[in-house]
Protein backbone atom coordinates (compact mmCIF):
# COMPACT_ATOMS: atom_id res chain seq x y z
CA UNK A 1 0.00 0.00 0.00
CA UNK A 2 2.45 2.34 0.67
CA UNK A 3 4.32 1.85 -2.86
CA UNK A 4 0.70 2.57 -4.36
CA UNK A 5 0.64 5.75 -2.42
CA UNK A 6 4.04 6.94 -2.84
CA UNK A 7 3.80 6.36 -6.60
CA UNK A 8 0.68 8.16 -6.84
CA UNK A 9 2.20 11.20 -5.12
CA UNK A 10 5.06 11.21 -7.46
CA UNK A 11 2.78 11.18 -10.14
CA UNK A 12 1.10 13.99 -9.43
CA UNK A 13 4.09 15.61 -8.33
CA UNK A 14 5.19 15.05 -11.99
CA UNK A 15 2.37 16.80 -13.57
CA UNK A 16 2.20 19.85 -11.10
CA UNK A 17 5.93 20.60 -12.03
CA UNK A 18 5.06 20.10 -15.87
CA UNK A 19 2.40 22.80 -14.97
CA UNK A 20 4.69 25.59 -13.61
CA UNK A 21 7.31 24.89 -15.69
CA UNK A 22 5.13 25.63 -19.21
CA UNK A 23 3.38 28.38 -17.64
CA UNK A 24 3.49 31.60 -19.49
CA UNK A 25 1.93 34.74 -19.12
CA UNK A 26 -1.65 34.96 -19.95
CA UNK A 27 -1.40 37.92 -22.18
CA UNK A 28 -0.08 42.16 -21.88
CA UNK A 29 -2.25 44.75 -20.14
CA UNK A 30 -2.07 48.22 -21.89
CA UNK A 31 -3.15 50.72 -19.86
CA UNK A 32 -4.67 54.02 -20.39
CA UNK A 33 -2.37 56.33 -21.99
CA UNK A 34 -2.40 59.61 -24.22
CA UNK A 35 1.08 59.76 -25.60
CA UNK A 36 0.97 60.41 -29.34
CA UNK A 37 2.94 57.80 -31.26
CA UNK A 38 4.17 57.39 -34.66
CA UNK A 39 5.45 54.34 -34.66
CA UNK A 40 2.98 51.15 -36.33
CA UNK A 41 4.56 48.55 -34.03
CA UNK A 42 5.34 49.81 -30.18
CA UNK A 43 5.96 47.67 -26.74
CA UNK A 44 6.61 49.18 -23.03
CA UNK A 45 8.24 46.88 -20.45
CA UNK A 46 8.87 47.33 -17.01
CA UNK A 47 12.23 45.71 -16.41
CA UNK A 48 11.51 46.05 -12.73
CA UNK A 49 8.78 42.86 -13.02
CA UNK A 50 9.08 41.94 -16.76
CA UNK A 51 5.52 43.06 -17.06
CA UNK A 52 4.14 45.17 -20.13
CA UNK A 53 2.55 48.21 -19.79
CA UNK A 54 2.20 49.50 -23.23
CA UNK A 55 1.81 47.61 -26.79
CA UNK A 56 0.62 48.23 -30.21
CA UNK A 57 0.43 45.63 -32.81
CA UNK A 58 3.42 44.42 -31.12
CA UNK A 59 3.31 40.81 -32.67
CA UNK A 60 2.83 42.40 -35.99
CA UNK A 61 6.62 41.11 -38.49
CA UNK A 62 8.07 44.39 -38.82
CA UNK A 63 12.06 44.75 -40.65
CA UNK A 64 14.20 45.40 -37.93
CA UNK A 65 16.76 47.37 -40.04
CA UNK A 66 20.06 47.34 -37.44
CA UNK A 67 18.26 46.86 -34.59
CA UNK A 68 18.89 43.00 -35.91
CA UNK A 69 22.50 43.65 -34.37
CA UNK A 70 21.12 43.24 -31.28
CA UNK A 71 21.00 39.18 -32.12
CA UNK A 72 24.50 39.99 -33.69
CA UNK A 73 25.63 40.54 -30.23
CA UNK A 74 23.87 38.15 -28.54
CA UNK A 75 25.62 35.05 -31.36
CA UNK A 76 29.10 36.69 -30.85
CA UNK A 77 29.15 37.30 -26.67
CA UNK A 78 28.50 34.02 -26.29
CA UNK A 79 30.82 32.89 -29.05
CA UNK A 80 34.14 34.72 -27.28
CA UNK A 81 35.73 34.03 -24.11
CA UNK A 82 37.94 37.20 -24.15
CA UNK A 83 36.92 40.26 -25.59
CA UNK A 84 39.96 42.13 -24.61
CA UNK A 85 42.63 39.51 -26.14
CA UNK A 86 40.69 38.29 -29.37
CA UNK A 87 41.40 39.62 -31.93
CA UNK A 88 39.87 39.67 -35.61
CA UNK A 89 41.88 40.62 -38.38
CA UNK A 90 40.00 43.48 -40.82
CA UNK A 91 39.75 41.74 -44.06
CA UNK A 92 39.82 43.74 -47.20
CA UNK A 93 37.37 41.88 -48.76
CA UNK A 94 35.09 42.71 -46.23
CA UNK A 95 35.73 46.10 -45.97
CA UNK A 96 35.70 46.09 -50.17
CA UNK A 97 32.32 44.12 -49.83
CA UNK A 98 30.57 46.49 -48.26
CA UNK A 99 32.12 49.50 -49.84
CA UNK A 100 31.06 47.89 -53.18
CA UNK A 101 27.50 47.38 -52.15
CA UNK A 102 26.89 50.72 -50.97
CA UNK A 103 26.31 49.25 -47.31
CA UNK A 104 26.64 51.87 -44.32
CA UNK A 105 30.47 51.70 -43.45
CA UNK A 106 31.32 52.48 -39.53
CA UNK A 107 35.21 53.17 -40.06
CA UNK A 108 36.31 49.53 -40.36
CA UNK A 109 38.32 50.95 -44.15
CA UNK A 110 40.84 53.00 -42.21
CA UNK A 111 41.68 49.66 -40.04
CA UNK A 112 41.95 47.23 -42.90
CA UNK A 113 44.68 44.86 -42.30
CA UNK A 114 45.13 45.30 -38.45
CA UNK A 115 43.62 43.19 -36.16
CA UNK A 116 41.26 44.66 -33.98
CA UNK A 117 39.68 43.02 -30.34
CA UNK A 118 36.62 41.65 -30.09
CA UNK A 119 35.65 44.62 -27.58
CA UNK A 120 36.36 47.40 -30.34
CA UNK A 121 34.59 45.67 -32.78
CA UNK A 122 31.01 45.35 -30.78
CA UNK A 123 31.40 48.99 -29.49
CA UNK A 124 31.71 49.83 -33.57
CA UNK A 125 28.81 47.47 -34.43
CA UNK A 126 25.90 48.62 -31.83
CA UNK A 127 27.12 52.52 -31.31
CA UNK A 128 27.10 53.34 -35.30
CA UNK A 129 24.41 52.26 -38.54
CA UNK A 130 27.87 50.82 -40.45
CA UNK A 131 27.52 46.81 -41.28
CA UNK A 132 31.04 46.01 -41.80
CA UNK A 133 31.69 45.39 -37.82
CA UNK A 134 29.19 42.85 -38.06
CA UNK A 135 30.19 41.31 -41.12
CA UNK A 136 33.51 40.62 -39.59
CA UNK A 137 32.25 39.32 -36.71
CA UNK A 138 29.50 36.68 -38.40
CA UNK A 139 33.01 36.10 -41.10
CA UNK A 140 35.13 35.55 -38.38
CA UNK A 141 32.24 33.47 -36.37
CA UNK A 142 31.13 31.39 -39.25
CA UNK A 143 34.84 30.82 -40.28
CA UNK A 144 34.23 32.19 -43.82
CA UNK A 145 30.61 31.04 -43.93
CA UNK A 146 28.62 34.33 -43.31
CA UNK A 147 25.26 32.25 -43.54
CA UNK A 148 26.33 30.11 -41.14
CA UNK A 149 26.35 32.54 -38.72
CA UNK A 150 23.08 33.54 -39.49
CA UNK A 151 21.51 30.20 -39.11
CA UNK A 152 23.21 30.60 -35.52
CA UNK A 153 21.03 33.54 -35.01
CA UNK A 154 18.29 32.02 -36.24
CA UNK A 155 18.84 28.62 -33.96
CA UNK A 156 19.50 31.48 -30.84
CA UNK A 157 15.79 33.43 -31.76
CA UNK A 158 14.47 30.22 -31.54
CA UNK A 159 15.91 29.05 -28.21
CA UNK A 160 14.94 32.46 -26.59
CA UNK A 161 11.08 31.77 -27.41
CA UNK A 162 10.67 34.17 -30.47
CA UNK A 163 8.46 32.82 -32.57
CA UNK A 164 8.10 35.51 -34.81
CA UNK A 165 11.64 35.92 -36.23
CA UNK A 166 13.50 35.19 -39.26
CA UNK A 167 17.18 36.83 -39.82
CA UNK A 168 18.31 36.49 -43.35
CA UNK A 169 21.72 38.71 -42.64
CA UNK A 170 23.75 39.87 -39.97
CA UNK A 171 23.21 43.34 -40.50
CA UNK A 172 19.91 44.13 -40.94
CA UNK A 173 20.04 45.60 -44.42
CA UNK A 174 16.77 45.06 -46.20
CA UNK A 175 15.79 41.21 -47.28
CA UNK A 176 11.70 40.15 -47.67
CA UNK A 177 12.85 37.15 -45.24
CA UNK A 178 14.23 39.19 -42.22
CA UNK A 179 11.51 40.66 -39.84
CA UNK A 180 11.08 39.84 -36.33
CA UNK A 181 8.31 41.68 -33.92
CA UNK A 182 8.21 44.24 -31.27
CA UNK A 183 7.36 41.18 -28.84
CA UNK A 184 10.85 39.78 -29.69
CA UNK A 185 12.84 42.09 -29.65
CA UNK A 186 12.09 42.69 -26.25
CA UNK A 187 12.76 38.68 -25.35
CA UNK A 188 16.32 39.18 -27.17
CA UNK A 189 16.43 42.71 -25.58
CA UNK A 190 16.28 41.75 -22.28
CA UNK A 191 18.70 38.35 -22.63
CA UNK A 192 21.10 40.99 -24.09
CA UNK A 193 21.18 42.97 -20.93
CA UNK A 194 22.13 39.97 -19.29
CA UNK A 195 25.62 39.41 -21.55
CA UNK A 196 28.90 41.02 -21.00
CA UNK A 197 29.44 45.04 -22.01
CA UNK A 198 26.19 45.01 -23.53
CA UNK A 199 24.68 47.54 -21.51
CA UNK A 200 28.00 49.64 -21.06
CA UNK A 201 28.55 50.24 -25.03
CA UNK A 202 24.75 50.55 -25.52
CA UNK A 203 24.70 52.98 -22.88
CA UNK A 204 27.97 54.46 -24.54
CA UNK A 205 27.76 58.01 -26.83
CA UNK A 206 31.32 58.30 -27.57
CA UNK A 207 34.27 55.87 -27.66
CA UNK A 208 37.64 55.52 -28.89
CA UNK A 209 38.90 52.54 -30.16
CA UNK A 210 42.41 51.31 -28.90
CA UNK A 211 45.55 53.87 -30.89
CA UNK A 212 42.47 55.77 -32.29
CA UNK A 213 42.83 59.40 -31.80
CA UNK A 214 39.30 59.92 -32.76
CA UNK A 215 36.12 58.57 -31.28
CA UNK A 216 33.11 56.39 -32.20
CA UNK A 217 30.26 58.42 -32.01
CA UNK A 218 26.59 57.37 -31.08
CA UNK A 219 23.35 57.31 -33.96
CA UNK A 220 21.19 57.53 -30.36
CA UNK A 221 20.43 60.70 -29.98
CA UNK A 222 18.53 59.70 -26.79
CA UNK A 223 21.84 59.10 -24.69
CA UNK A 224 24.42 61.95 -26.40
CA UNK A 225 23.62 65.55 -24.27
CA UNK A 226 26.46 67.28 -26.85
CA UNK A 227 24.52 65.89 -30.31
CA UNK A 228 21.12 64.93 -29.64
CA UNK A 229 19.51 68.40 -29.14
CA UNK A 230 15.60 67.86 -28.90
CA UNK A 231 15.89 63.91 -28.86
CA UNK A 232 18.11 63.96 -25.68
CA UNK A 233 16.13 62.28 -23.18
CA UNK A 234 18.65 62.79 -19.79
CA UNK A 235 16.97 59.49 -18.48
CA UNK A 236 17.58 57.83 -21.51
CA UNK A 237 20.46 54.78 -20.45
CA UNK A 238 20.34 52.81 -24.76
CA UNK A 239 20.02 50.70 -26.30
CA UNK A 240 19.97 51.18 -30.48
CA UNK A 241 18.26 52.12 -33.26
CA UNK A 242 18.07 51.80 -36.79
CA UNK A 243 16.58 52.87 -40.49
CA UNK A 244 16.18 51.59 -43.29
CA UNK A 245 13.41 52.83 -46.24
CA UNK A 246 11.51 49.57 -45.78
CA UNK A 247 12.11 49.61 -41.70
CA UNK A 248 11.16 53.17 -41.38
CA UNK A 249 12.87 54.51 -38.16
CA UNK A 250 13.47 51.55 -35.15
CA UNK A 251 14.44 51.89 -32.24
CA UNK A 252 14.95 49.84 -28.70
CA UNK A 253 15.49 52.03 -25.80
CA UNK A 254 16.17 52.30 -22.06
CA UNK A 255 15.21 54.70 -19.53
CA UNK A 256 15.63 54.79 -15.49
CA UNK A 257 14.03 56.96 -13.37
CA UNK A 258 13.39 57.04 -9.12
CA UNK A 259 14.26 53.45 -8.97
CA UNK A 260 11.53 52.18 -12.00
CA UNK A 261 13.86 50.75 -15.28
CA UNK A 262 11.53 50.85 -18.65
CA UNK A 263 12.54 49.20 -21.79
CA UNK A 264 10.68 50.34 -24.88
CA UNK A 265 10.80 49.19 -28.63
CA UNK A 266 9.19 51.09 -31.65
CA UNK A 267 8.99 50.42 -35.17
CA UNK A 268 8.15 50.99 -38.19
CA UNK A 269 7.97 55.11 -37.45
CA UNK A 270 7.53 57.70 -40.64
CA UNK A 271 10.44 57.98 -42.56
CA UNK A 272 11.05 59.84 -45.85
CA UNK A 273 14.62 59.46 -47.35
CA UNK A 274 14.05 62.90 -49.26
CA UNK A 275 11.98 64.52 -46.85
CA UNK A 276 12.35 63.65 -43.02
CA UNK A 277 15.79 63.20 -43.16
CA UNK A 278 16.93 64.58 -39.66
CA UNK A 279 13.13 63.42 -38.22
CA UNK A 280 13.51 60.64 -35.65
CA UNK A 281 9.57 59.84 -34.63
CA UNK A 282 10.53 56.90 -32.83
CA UNK A 283 12.78 58.83 -29.95
CA UNK A 284 10.10 61.47 -29.65
CA UNK A 285 7.41 59.04 -28.75
CA UNK A 286 9.67 56.72 -27.00
CA UNK A 287 10.90 60.03 -24.82
CA UNK A 288 6.78 60.80 -24.22
CA UNK A 289 6.09 57.10 -23.17
CA UNK A 290 8.88 57.17 -20.55
CA UNK A 291 7.63 60.39 -19.15
CA UNK A 292 3.68 58.83 -18.83
CA UNK A 293 5.26 55.71 -17.15
CA UNK A 294 7.68 57.50 -14.94
CA UNK A 295 5.46 60.10 -13.78
CA UNK A 296 1.64 57.73 -14.31
CA UNK A 297 2.49 54.34 -13.19
CA UNK A 298 3.73 53.06 -9.39
CA UNK A 299 5.14 50.16 -7.83
CA UNK A 300 2.67 47.71 -6.26
CA UNK A 301 3.19 44.35 -3.75
CA UNK A 302 -0.71 43.03 -5.06
CA UNK A 303 -0.36 39.67 -2.77
CA UNK A 304 2.67 38.34 -1.16
CA UNK A 305 3.50 34.81 -0.40
CA UNK A 306 1.46 34.69 2.82
CA UNK A 307 -1.51 35.96 1.18
CA UNK A 308 -4.15 33.37 0.97
CA UNK A 309 -5.94 33.15 -2.99
CA UNK A 310 -8.22 30.33 -2.79
CA UNK A 311 -9.19 27.21 -0.93
CA UNK A 312 -8.74 23.59 -2.49
CA UNK A 313 -10.67 20.54 -1.94
CA UNK A 314 -8.23 17.91 -0.76
CA UNK A 315 -9.14 14.14 -0.80
CA UNK A 316 -7.35 11.28 1.11
CA UNK A 317 -6.30 13.50 3.83
CA UNK A 318 -6.04 12.42 7.04
CA UNK A 319 -7.64 15.02 9.36
CA UNK A 320 -8.93 17.91 6.89
CA UNK A 321 -11.25 18.33 3.74
CA UNK A 322 -8.98 21.31 2.33
CA UNK A 323 -6.53 23.29 2.17
CA UNK A 324 -5.21 27.28 1.55
CA UNK A 325 -3.02 28.21 -1.45
CA UNK A 326 -0.57 31.38 -1.70
CA UNK A 327 1.47 33.03 -4.19
CA UNK A 328 4.52 31.02 -4.74
CA UNK A 329 6.38 34.27 -4.53
CA UNK A 330 5.54 37.75 -3.62
CA UNK A 331 3.42 39.57 -6.94
CA UNK A 332 4.88 43.02 -7.94
CA UNK A 333 3.81 44.82 -10.58
CA UNK A 334 3.09 47.76 -11.53
CA UNK A 335 -0.47 49.59 -12.01
CA UNK A 336 -2.00 53.58 -12.11
CA UNK A 337 -1.32 55.71 -9.71
CA UNK A 338 -5.23 55.86 -9.61
CA UNK A 339 -5.65 51.99 -9.47
CA UNK A 340 -8.36 50.59 -6.52
CA UNK A 341 -7.85 47.38 -4.93
CA UNK A 342 -10.78 45.13 -6.98
CA UNK A 343 -8.65 46.17 -10.35
CA UNK A 344 -6.58 43.28 -9.94
CA UNK A 345 -8.23 39.88 -9.37
CA UNK A 346 -6.73 36.57 -9.40
CA UNK A 347 -8.36 33.48 -10.54
CA UNK A 348 -7.16 29.76 -10.14
CA UNK A 349 -6.61 27.71 -13.61
CA UNK A 350 -8.24 24.66 -12.18
CA UNK A 351 -10.83 23.92 -8.81
CA UNK A 352 -10.69 20.38 -8.72
CA UNK A 353 -9.74 18.32 -6.02
CA UNK A 354 -6.04 17.23 -5.19
CA UNK A 355 -4.93 14.40 -3.46
CA UNK A 356 -2.83 14.07 -0.11
CA UNK A 357 -0.08 13.72 0.59
CA UNK A 358 0.71 17.47 0.27
CA UNK A 359 3.50 19.08 1.67
CA UNK A 360 3.79 22.70 2.88
CA UNK A 361 4.92 24.69 -0.90
CA UNK A 362 4.31 22.13 -3.05
CA UNK A 363 2.87 23.84 -6.59
CA UNK A 364 -1.06 22.64 -6.65
CA UNK A 365 -1.92 24.80 -9.24
CA UNK A 366 -1.79 28.25 -11.40
CA UNK A 367 -3.33 31.42 -11.35
CA UNK A 368 -4.64 34.11 -13.67
CA UNK A 369 -3.87 37.17 -12.67
CA UNK A 370 -6.03 40.66 -14.40
CA UNK A 371 -6.02 44.26 -14.49
CA UNK A 372 -9.71 45.34 -14.62
CA UNK A 373 -10.51 42.20 -16.44
CA UNK A 374 -7.82 42.05 -18.84
CA UNK A 375 -5.53 39.08 -18.16
CA UNK A 376 -1.83 39.59 -18.28
CA UNK A 377 0.38 37.14 -16.35
CA UNK A 378 0.11 33.79 -14.41
CA UNK A 379 1.43 32.78 -10.89
CA UNK A 380 2.03 29.39 -9.26
CA UNK A 381 -0.17 28.68 -6.15
CA UNK A 382 1.31 26.69 -3.98
CA UNK A 383 -0.16 24.36 -0.20
CA UNK A 384 -0.07 27.11 2.17
CA UNK A 385 0.28 24.01 4.89
CA UNK A 386 1.27 20.42 4.80
CA UNK A 387 -1.59 17.62 4.51
CA UNK A 388 -1.14 13.53 5.79
CA UNK A 389 -2.57 11.16 3.69
CA UNK A 390 -5.23 8.68 5.19
CA UNK A 391 -4.29 5.24 4.08
CA UNK A 392 -8.02 3.83 5.23
CA UNK A 393 -9.41 6.88 3.02
CA UNK A 394 -6.89 6.05 0.12
CA UNK A 395 -7.86 2.37 0.15
CA UNK A 396 -11.59 3.06 0.50
CA UNK A 397 -11.60 5.56 -2.34
CA UNK A 398 -9.18 3.29 -4.43
CA UNK A 399 -11.78 0.18 -4.23
CA UNK A 400 -14.22 2.34 -5.05
CA UNK A 401 -12.48 3.71 -7.73
CA UNK A 402 -11.24 -0.07 -8.94
CA UNK A 403 -15.55 -1.10 -8.41
CA UNK A 404 -17.22 1.96 -10.62
CA UNK A 405 -14.38 1.66 -13.66
CA UNK A 406 -16.08 0.93 -17.10
CA UNK A 407 -12.94 -1.62 -17.35
CA UNK A 408 -13.84 -3.09 -13.84
CA UNK A 409 -17.76 -3.35 -15.03
CA UNK A 410 -16.99 -4.69 -18.15
CA UNK A 411 -14.77 -7.48 -16.87
CA UNK A 412 -17.94 -8.32 -14.41
CA UNK A 413 -20.07 -8.18 -17.59
CA UNK A 414 -17.98 -9.88 -19.34
CA UNK A 415 -17.67 -12.66 -16.20
CA UNK A 416 -21.59 -12.44 -15.77
CA UNK A 417 -21.99 -13.56 -20.08
CA UNK A 418 -19.38 -16.03 -19.33
CA UNK A 419 -20.93 -17.95 -16.62
CA UNK A 420 -24.64 -17.51 -18.00
CA UNK A 421 -22.68 -19.74 -21.29
CA UNK A 422 -21.41 -22.14 -18.72
CA UNK A 423 -24.39 -22.81 -17.18
CA UNK A 424 -26.20 -23.08 -20.22
CA UNK A 425 -23.68 -25.26 -21.58
CA UNK A 426 -23.66 -27.62 -18.66
CA UNK A 427 -27.63 -27.59 -18.68
CA UNK A 428 -27.38 -28.72 -21.92
CA UNK A 429 -24.62 -31.53 -21.56
CA UNK A 430 -26.65 -32.71 -17.81
CA UNK A 431 -29.57 -32.40 -20.19
CA UNK A 432 -28.08 -35.18 -23.08
CA UNK A 433 -26.49 -37.48 -20.42
CA UNK A 434 -29.89 -38.11 -18.95
CA UNK A 435 -31.15 -38.49 -22.25
CA UNK A 436 -28.44 -40.73 -22.96
CA UNK A 437 -29.19 -43.14 -19.65
CA UNK A 438 -32.66 -43.39 -20.76
CA UNK A 439 -31.89 -44.98 -23.84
Amino acid sequence: MKSVIRLVSILLSMLILSAALFSVPAGAVTFDCDVTTYSDSILMINLDTGMEVYSKDADAQRYPANLTKIMTYIVAAEYFDDFDNTKIPVKQSIVDGVLDSGMTTSGMEWHTGENLSVTDILYEMMMTQGHDAALLLADYIGEGDISAFVELMNEKAQQLGCTGTHFANPTGVHDADHYTTARDLGIMTRYAMGLPLFSKICGTATYYMEGDDYPIVTTNYMIDPGRGGEYFYTYATGVKNGTTEQAGRCLVATAVYDGYAYLCICLHAPYDEEKEKTDQYCMIEAADLFRWAFLNLTFVTAVTRSTPVCEQQVDHAWDTESILLVPETDLNIVLPDDYTDGDVTITPDSTDSVSAPITKGDVVTTATVSYRGEPFTTINLVAGDSVAVSPILYTTDAIRTVLTSPWFLLAVGVIVILFIIYVSVSSSYAKKRRRDKRR
